[in-house]
């Protein structure tokens, strides 16, 4: 990933939180000698490795995993908060238009886990993740032995320890303080989703950076 200075971030716990925050990821490998990628939810060991390791499956279906086993280098893409950034909240006329975001790029070879009840806890674990939220959360308990494991044998369980990690946040670092000030100021005003998660990621980051 092109990186320049000012975006660059290494700090591994922010990294981590991204990931965490915004798991619904891209993995993209080699098939058949042309990129391949599938969209999947990962599960983020934080302590497993020196950067983490990634938890995941995919179907059985998908040709995907049968290229797990030569060895090869997976890519990852986590995509965290974007929005547009208009020229008008600077100081200076001659500006353009940008984009701020936030991205990790995790770099491992994967490997796919055969253990039946390894596979089952880490379902469980994906499933309690995102249940949580709801006042009364669905559990896998509530299925049979038998049609859980007939619907594990459609699918693939992996695991990838990360190798490799990259983080570029563009937040405005490029710009005097005073119009990462202004740039937070309007994001916030327009109060959707993106544009506060850039917001936010700006104030933690960013907004108080030399200029």
């Amino acid at each position: 990933m092109y990186i320049p200075k000012h975006f660059s971030q290494d700090d591994i716990p922010a990294l981590q939180a991204l990931m965490d925050a915004n798991s619904f990821a891209i993995l993209i490998t080699q098939h058949d000698g042309s990129p391949f990628a599938s969209h999947l939810p990962f599960l983020l060991e934080k302590e497993r490795g020196t950067y983490g390791t990634l938890v995941a499956h995919v179907a059985r279906a998908n040709p995907q995993w049968r290229d797990f086993s030569d060895g090869q280098e997976a890519l990852v893409i986590f995509q965290g908060p974007h929005t547009y950034v208009s020229p008008s909240w600077y100081d200076a006329v001659l500006s353009v238009p940008t984009w701020n975001y936030a991205a990790v790029h995790a770099y491992g070879k994967p490997r796919i886990l055969e253990d039946v009840a390894e596979c089952r806890a880490m379902l469980k674990t994906l499933i309690e993740k995102h249940e949580m939220q709801y006042e009364k959360p669905w559990s896998i308990e509530q299925l049979t032995d038998e049609y859980v494991r007939g619907m594990m044998r459609g699918t693939v369980a992996f695991e990838i320890e990360i190798t490799r990690l990259e983080g570029k946040f563009k937040l405005s670092q490029n710009r005097p303080v005073g119009d990462r000030a202004r740039v937070v100021e309007q994001l916030e005003q327009q109060g959707d989703e993106l544009s506060m998660g850039v917001s936010t990621l700006m104030r933690e980051h960013s907004l108080h950076g030399q200029s």
